[in-house]
């Protein structure tokens, strides 16, 4: 018993990375090898020579970057069965599940993530679930209310037979074999679940048909006459365990704070703060698990695995959030949007989580209260009355807000008897007006000011010296839906860009958190790595122009092939190729899926991250203001071995533009190559087999787009974008002759 105590709750292993160390230096020298050759000779060379410097030196700072990042990768080993033996008793967690849009985020998915939450493996009278409703829907509270119904047969089930997969519309999509047992006593109990669950399915679906769950009495008369952008806040005690029993079902609580059209609501950011009030006055966990609507449980002891680094040897004052990479169920074969991030978070992710710890992804993430309130690290062992006074200062006109936030501060963590008591202070605090003069969104609780808020949030913990914990336990987590469409992922990759871009263009840039903050160096070289994303669009635009440019004027910005120095670009595409290769092959990826995030990675960079940029721009010119653009969900992947699934999908939007007038550019260069239609050449070198191997590489990268020229329906692309492309190619063309007469 004595020697269990003494064991960690989690152990640190740092990865064995010699190889790819090797590597990544290699590439590095090599890129600086060709900028030094394009140093010594810029004199010789023209603007071609002079752009093409001004890319590959950006090229080589980011890969600088990413060498940083990936240098000390570790494993984080937790041990759940140890928890109990070191934990007298288990600290509360509440659980804070995000929805905004009923048609894009269809109920049904949101009451399969919260039935998941409320079923895990933890004691019920420790935990709250609260849904957040930014749409105001009155089908996605009826759908809760229904699922709370359920949950009462499903939980119970859940646990008397140890069931791994906790999302019932997961769990029933297999044979019962599959996740439970053969026993005629769990058979029986299987076939009611699924008669049950399926009831309730249809239930929401009817709901949703109609558009009205039912007459706008009793419990939904606050939804009558409801306008989504301005309502008062409704906020609705769905289940209360009012027993305290550990094995009963947890508090489910509905919120949709207040909205006014004349009240900044801050999008997800401000929905996170009016949960965190809420939650404060409700049941005040010292913990928080936040979860986007469709990132169900797909490890019931994630919560025990989340607490082992909270809660480990001298953690608290330096872990502030456990944080559980995003995986995806029923992906598409070979991830064809390159949106499911597998290699990402194998080696970027454990790469950062060797430094001050991974990013805040804005899901399955476990946070403490007090670091979410602003707590500092040097505090917690110490927090007294001049500290939490400071905190709670600017916490707004709310005493019981005040009184809540003190106990938490303080490591008090009473609840009160009957949440029902908390109803009319928590409709105070999620009042569209109640931020106004305090310091929620700027000093406390979740960042404002990008839509990337849980970048922006995690920054800022990060800058204050807090530590965080990058936890892979195997089943995964949480599991989630990626996006299954060309405009979906594309919105998401632009709203991703843009936020981040956001972030690199305020005074929460990490370099200032570096200078003035206690955010690690290396730390802030890994964040500058990722904020920079939407930046790479113009280097990689130009890059991709210069070969086109070369071939119409008969100009080369590459070395010719009898020259020794064509080793270099060719060693550096050829090492880099097959060095990513290798990482996909060994995180079980396959060739075909390797290809496919190469080719988005350079359709993302010229459409999504160009369109992210630009609004940024924008908004630094006080011209627009950025939108937050909720991305469609599916739960189901059933069209995944229909013939048309990983065909690349358009629409009507100008996202588009750019990838398809680059292709046609290229396509328009390489006819003029190959018909001879070329000026001659000012010094003897025009183009040569390295424009023309760079042009048919881009026209491979964006294969979806030549076949979308020609293609019908949703997976063609419009005649207008067409129209567009072929105008600003012909221009991009005259502008190359114009060049090559003068």
């Amino acid at each position: 018993m004595a020697n269990q105590i003494a064991l960690p709750l989690y152990e640190k292993i740092p990865r064995k990375n010699t190889l790819q160390r090797v590597f990544d230096i290699l590439i590095f020298f090599l890129l600086l090898s060709l900028l030094i050759y394009r140093f010594l000779f810029l004199k010789n060379h023209g603007l071609t020579w002079f752009l093409a410097f001004l890319c590959e030196s950006w090229f080589t700072f980011t890969w600088a970057l990413v060498i940083s990042t990936k240098w000390n990768p570790v494993e984080y080993k937790t041990h759940p069965d140890r928890l109990l033996q070191r934990v007298p008793e288990l600290p509360s967690v509440d659980m804070f599940v995000t929805t905004a849009d009923p048609v894009l985020e269809p109920p049904l998915i949101t009451v399969n993530t919260v039935l998941s939450l409320l079923a895990i493996d933890y004691p019920a009278h420790k935990l709250a679930c609260y849904v957040s409703d930014d749409g105001c829907s009155p089908i996605t509270y009826y759908s809760l209310v229904e699922a709370s119904k359920f949950a009462k047969l499903w939980v119970p089930f859940c646990k008397k037979f140890n069931i791994h997969v906790r999302a019932p519309f997961r769990y029933f999509s297999s044979n019962p074999q599959t996740f439970g047992g053969s026993s005629s006593d769990f058979l029986q109990e299987w076939k009611r679940m699924k008669d049950e669950y399926e009831r309730l399915s249809r239930k929401i679906e009817d709901a949703v048909q109609k558009s009205v769950p039912s007459d706008f009495t009793g419990d939904f008369a606050e939804f009558s006459n409801i306008e989504r952008k301005n309502h008062p806040a409704i906020i609705k005690v769905i289940w209360e365990n009012k027993t305290s029993l550990p094995d009963g079902l947890p508090h489910l609580i509905y919120i949709s704070r207040e909205k006014r059209p004349k009240h900044l609501h801050h999008y997800k950011a401000g929905a996170m703060n009016v949960l965190a009030r809420v939650s404060g006055l409700m049941t005040n966990a010292p913990y928080m698990l936040n979860v986007d609507c469709d990132m169900f449980v797909n490890n019931p002891k994630t919560a025990l695995h989340a607490m082992c680094p909270l809660l480990g040897s001298k953690s608290e004052n330096k872990i502030a959030f456990s944080q559980f990479p995003q995986v995806f169920y029923d992906g598409l074969k070979d991830d064809p949007y390159g949106n499911q991030m597998v290699v990402l978070f194998k080696y970027m992710g454990h790469g950062i989580a060797g430094l001050q710890g991974p990013f805040y992804s804005g899901t399955g993430c476990f946070h403490s209260r007090k670091v979410i309130y602003g707590l500092f690290p040097d505090d917690v062992d110490s927090v007294n009355e001049k500290t939490v006074n400071n905190i709670l200062s600017n916490f707004g006109s709310s005493k019981e807000l005040i009184k809540s936030g003190a106990n938490a501060l303080k490591g008090k963590t009473d609840s009160p008897l009957n949440l029902s008591n908390s109803i009319q202070a928590s409709y105070q605090v999620s009042g569209s007006g109640y931020e106004y003069g305090t310091s929620w969104g700027t000093k406390v609780g979740w960042k404002y000011g990008s839509t990337t808020e849980d970048a922006h949030t995690g920054l800022m913990i990060h800058k204050r010296g807090w530590r965080s914990a990058f936890l892979s336990p195997n089943p995964p987590a949480f599991l989630g839906c990626a996006p299954s469409g060309g405009p979906s992922a594309a919105t998401q990759q632009k709203r991703w860009v843009t936020g981040l871009l956001e972030i690199l263009f305020s005074k929460s840039c990490p370099i200032f958190a570096t200078l003035f903050g206690e955010l690690q160096f290396r730390q802030c070289l890994a964040y500058l790595w990722v904020l920079m994303w939407g930046l790479r669009s113009i280097p990689e635009l130009c890059y991709a122009a210069l070969p086109a440019y070369c071939l119409i004027t008969n100009s080369h910005f590459l070395p010719k092939v009898q020259e020794p120095t064509v080793y270099v670009p060719t060693s550096i595409f050829v090492i880099y190729n097959v060095y990513t290769l290798s990482e996909y092959l060994r995180a079980g990826q396959s060739i075909q899926a390797w290809w496919n995030n190469q080719r988005m990675s350079r359709i993302n960079t010229a459409n999504a991250w160009l369109f992210g940029f630009l609004s940024v721009i924008l908004k630094l010119l006080g011209i627009s203001e950025t939108v937050f653009e909720v991305t469609q969900k599916d739960q189901s992947s059933d069209d995944a071995s229909d013939a048309e699934a990983g065909r690349f999908t358009f629409n009507e939007s100008p996202i588009f533009l750019p990838g398809t007038t680059i292709l046609v550019v290229h396509l328009t260069a390489l006819v003029v190559s190959l018909l001879k239609l070329q000026p001659p050449a000012r010094d003897g070198h025009g183009s040569g087999l390295g424009e023309v191997f760079c042009s048919v590489y881009l026209v491979l990268c964006f294969w979806p787009f030549l076949k979308g020229l020609f293609g019908k329906g949703r997976h063609g692309i419009p005649s207008s974008t067409i129209c567009k492309s072929t105008a600003l190619a012909l221009l991009f063309v005259y502008f190359c002759r114009r060049v090559a007469i003068g």
